[in-house]
């Protein structure tokens, strides 16, 4: 079975790649907004937080490398959590 929905590339955005990486040719842009980025400290990328509180995700490849489509899957439930009206 095909996996295909797991992989987008625009090379024609003006921001391709948003990120550096030895291997373009494997760049997914499918998540070009991290849905992590709403987790916080949580995430499990490689962050760091800016003066005033500002998550910088510039280094983490995670949603761009060809394994982030089934981890940021595999973190929607904490995702879902953080949506739900207490």
């Amino acid at each position: 079975m095909s996996e295909n929905y797991k992989f987008f590339q625009n090379k024609k955005c003006e921001y391709f790649p948003c990120h550096k990486m030895k291997d373009e040719e494997h760049f997914n842009c499918l998540f070009c907004y991290c849905p992590l980025y709403a987790l916080g400290d949580k995430c499990g990328g490689n962050f760091k937080y800016l003066d005033g509180g500002i998550k910088d995700c510039s280094n983490c490849l995670i949603p761009h490398s060809p394994k982030g489509y089934d981890y940021i899957i595999s973190k929607y439930s904490e995702i879902l959590e953080l949506a739900k009206k207490k």
